[in-house]
């Protein structure tokens, strides 16, 4: 206490000085000792707000507390189709004082190792360089920036997506993030779209992150962001207006990937207040002239000002077109696929639900918490994914080479391949980002030439029976299909039998070691009293 008193003494007056709490995550007799003193500032000094203390969900709640600073009504329920149209509301329906998301986000990327030079006085960042060291021992340096601007890129959808959801809930009062910048303690926590020197790593800009992050954002509320092309793309906008009233008529347009403009409007005058969750209209566009696969981009602006935001879709055919193949589709690399391949023909395998080698490593489509050592390996383990957009694989499926949104239901509960017998040199077709405390090789696709024939293997679960409920994977498969039905599916690498196989067979040799029996507060058990 004497310490907040002396600081309250010194800074007490300064205009940002509007809210306190004890401090961060502590331990010990909390209740006891925090309720005094919430109730000791609210008693000396009532110009300020007073909580007990920023804490994770599972700290005891102080119910003198003027707002609540924690965990619980944040993060993204990607376990489902992601969406714009969930909210936060449920979460702090039980606090009756204005709520403060605790430490959203906490989404890694990969290591930026050219941050190393940056170390120039007596500290060293010997974390990065073993990290470096392990990713060269495992045959992928070459791959390094690759892996950071594909993970930031997936780390900067995922901030995205939190901060908008908070945005949209009706009572909310703020979040804060661990940091804008990243954190070298505990085990090195990669959570910041900017590095350990406050310096961009290359994958989001200021303005870009002020889209999103902002006095004033428009937002959407959205079903879904993967369409077909006999449905209707519809979008509830609303403001995010804490800048100053206003009296505007917002705008909107739809572009392709060529910037070309789909459909465009204006919404209706209206006068916005400050607040959230303030209603400007409804967008709806009929994607039945859209014929070929597109990645689309809406764009929502306040006009002349600089509060605009966007979001991506994708539309693909609802109906596909047979492909003319002599390709073997199978779940297995049974007796009629090695025949095929010693043949010199071409195979399809499924191989979703059946790999062994590489099944402990868990793939979602958000990235590493915080990291994998410091939480004893919780998963997911990856950061994503890489691929060459422009292979020939993708033709028929418009990608980055990174994470997007349209990979949900592809990458959802799906497996992953170690190939660590593979060849160093090796390169699938889509590689996930292992954790940097791994750097395993890993593959969700990959092509190979297999005796005279050519392999291609998916440990994603892609089929000709795949359902309207993921058309994404339906047009993956279309669109790989479709490539190996031509002349261009040449495997450059070839690959035995036995090594193929052996991924469904042979649990990993590498797996990881805590080299502890400690836990973080976090991990351990916690006392139940009765």
């Amino acid at each position: 206490m004497t310490r907040t008193n002396r600081m309250v003494k010194w800074y007490g007056n300064h205009p940002s000085f509007c809210m306190m709490a004890y401090g961060n995550e502590p331990s010990g007799k909390q209740v006891e000792y925090l309720t005094k003193f919430v109730d000791y500032w609210k008693a000396k000094d009532p110009r300020r707000l007073y909580t007990g203390a920023a804490v994770g969900g599972s700290w005891p709640v102080i119910l003198n507390n003027e707002y609540m600073a924690r965990a619980g009504a944040r993060g993204l329920a990607w376990n489902q189709r992601p969406e714009s149209y969930s909210d936060y509301s449920k979460q702090i329906a039980q606090f009756n004082v204005p709520f403060v998301a605790h430490e959203m986000g906490q989404y890694c990327a990969f290591p930026d190792f050219k941050e190393i030079r940056k170390y120039t006085g007596i500290y060293k960042a010997k974390n990065f360089e073993l990290f470096q060291e392990d990713l060269q021992d495992h045959g992928m340096a070459d791959e390094a920036e690759k892996f950071l601007m594909a993970s930031g890129k997936l780390q900067a959808l995922c901030y995205k997506h939190e901060i908008e959801k908070a945005m949209r809930t009706p009572g909310y009062s703020g979040f804060q993030l661990l940091s804008l910048n990243d954190y070298p303690g505990q085990g090195t926590a990669l959570v910041g779209v900017l590095n350990a020197f406050w310096d961009s790593k290359g994958y989001i800009t200021a303005r870009q992150f002020a889209r999103f992050c902002n006095a004033t954002v428009p937002l959407i509320r959205t079903e879904k962001f993967v369409y077909q092309n006999n449905e209707t793309l519809k979008a509830q906008v609303e403001l995010f207006n804490y800048s100053k009233p206003m009296t505007t008529a917002m705008n909107w347009k739809l572009t392709d990937a060529q910037h070309k403009v789909i459909s465009e409007g204006v919404l209706d005058k209206k006068s916005y207040v400050m607040g959230n969750c303030q209603q400007a209209g409804v967008i709806s566009v009929a994607l039945s002239k859209i014929k070929s696969p597109v990645k689309l981009n809406l764009e929502v602006a306040v006009p002349n000002t600089q509060y605009v935001n966007d979001w991506d879709f994708w539309v693909y055919p609802a109906n596909l077109p047979a492909v003319k193949t002599d390709v073997y589709y199978t779940t297995s690399l049974d007796d009629k696929a090695k025949e095929v391949l010693n043949n010199g023909g071409k195979v399809f395998l499924n191989a979703s639900g059946k790999v062994i080698k590489g099944k402990e490593i868990i793939q979602s489509f958000t990235p590493v918490f915080w990291n994998t050592s410091w939480f004893k390996m919780r998963p997911p383990h990856t950061l994503g994914f890489v691929c060459d957009p422009k292979h020939p694989a993708f033709n028929d499926f418009p990608t980055s080479s990174y994470s997007e949104i349209q990979w949900w239901d592809i990458l959802s509960n799906v497996q992953v391949m170690h190939l660590e017998d593979f060849p160093a040199t090796f390169r699938p077709v889509i590689q996930p980002i292992d954790t940097w405390f791994m750097n395993r090789r890993l593959a969700l696709l990959f092509e190979v030439r297999v005796g005279k024939g050519s392999l291609m293997v998916s440990s994603a679960d892609l089929s000709p029976t795949t359902g309207e409920d993921r058309p994404a994977a339906k047009q993956l498969y279309y669109s790989i299909l479709k490539y190996m039905s031509s002349p261009q599916f040449k495997p450059a690498d070839s690959i035995s039998m036995e090594t193929v196989d052996d991924l469904f067979k042979t649990a990993s040799k590498e797996v990881f070691v805590s080299y502890t029996n400690g836990a973080p507060d976090e991990l351990k058990p916690k006392n139940i009293k009765k």
